[in-house]
């Protein structure tokens, strides 16, 4: 199982011109428009917020390991009223873009303008286009939060929400502080082709020190079928996926019989409004 992670340190510090292609240069995952293509067009949100309870997150100190450009993250701080929300990626230019919607966002808030247009209008003020992503927050449920909620003085979004680039794999965990919830949104994938079962073993275990004592953690995984479309990604995506041999349809038992969570819920009966190819589990495991 060790080769899985060596090969993918080796092929992170390649660095050979070729064709530009999607797959080519997010081999982790990091599309740059993700969300875009995810959700179903006129969908006011994510529908995985639907799924998600409010006591796992108001109140609470909360990780998303793989956030992407962090419109999630955000707006699960926003409706869920989190302490903390600290959202890691491994593109650098992922966490850029966070930090970017972060800005736009907590400027709408302060200004009293967070419904769906006025983002979009002001999306439209950075090249890229983030029109369709922005859709951060409605009908007040940020102000909601701050009128209704003693513990959350600090609903300016600057002083809940944060970013950082981290390979989550590969860092130490004594580099994080505990948590109370632990997002993993359709990130194992990646990181069980990219390291192997080595990582995900690392990843599930590392999530698991980190949370507190009754703590939630909140898994994403996708299918297996979907593993061989992009397993020839990079060298090391092909190397290891020859060599896997824990299928995410073992997750669950690997995370309640090795790892030691004591129970688990599957959310995903709630599900509605996700694109073609997104429809996966989503299952909350407590410690």
């Amino acid at each position: 199982m060790g080769g899985g992670m060596a090969a993918a340190e080796r092929e992170q510090g390649k660095k050979k011109p070729r064709k530009r292609n999607r797959e080519e240069f997010s081999p982790f995952g990091n599309y740059r428009y993700y969300y875009g293509y995810r959700i179903s067009q006129g969908l006011d949100e994510d529908p995985r917020l639907k799924v998600l309870k409010r006591e796992w997150f108001q109140g609470k100190d909360c990780l998303d390991v793989g956030c992407n450009n962090g419109l999630l993250t955000i707006r699960i701080a926003q409706k869920f009223c989190c302490r903390s929300i600290l959202g890691i990626d491994i593109d650098s230019n992922r966490i850029e873009d966070a930090h970017w919607i972060l800005r736009k966002a907590a400027r709408m808030q302060s200004a009293g303008k967070s419904d769906s247009k006025t983002l979009e209008s002001r999306a439209e003020e950075r090249p890229d286009d983030y029109a369709q992503d922005l859709n951060l927050s409605k009908d007040g449920e940020t102000r909601k939060c701050t009128k209704n909620h003693s513990f959350s003085e600090k609903r300016d979004l600057f002083e809940v929400v944060s970013f950082q680039r981290e390979n989550f794999v590969l860092a130490r965990a004594d580099a994080h502080e505990s948590y109370d919830t632990i997002l993993c949104l359709s990130v194992t994938k990646w990181i069980h082709l990219n390291w192997g079962d080595e990582g995900i073993i690392t990843l599930f275990s590392k999530i698991w020190q980190l949370l507190r004592q009754g703590g939630i953690f909140i898994l994403e995984p996708q299918p297996w079928r979907s593993y061989e479309k992009n397993r020839l990604v990079s060298k090391a995506t092909a190397e290891n996926y020859e060599e896997i041999e824990y299928p995410p349809e073992d997750f669950q038992d690997i995370l309640l019989d090795k790892i030691g969570f004591r129970t688990v819920e599957d959310l995903t009966s709630g599900l509605s409004g996700t694109n073609a190819g997104f429809n996966r589990p989503i299952l909350a495991f407590r410690k």
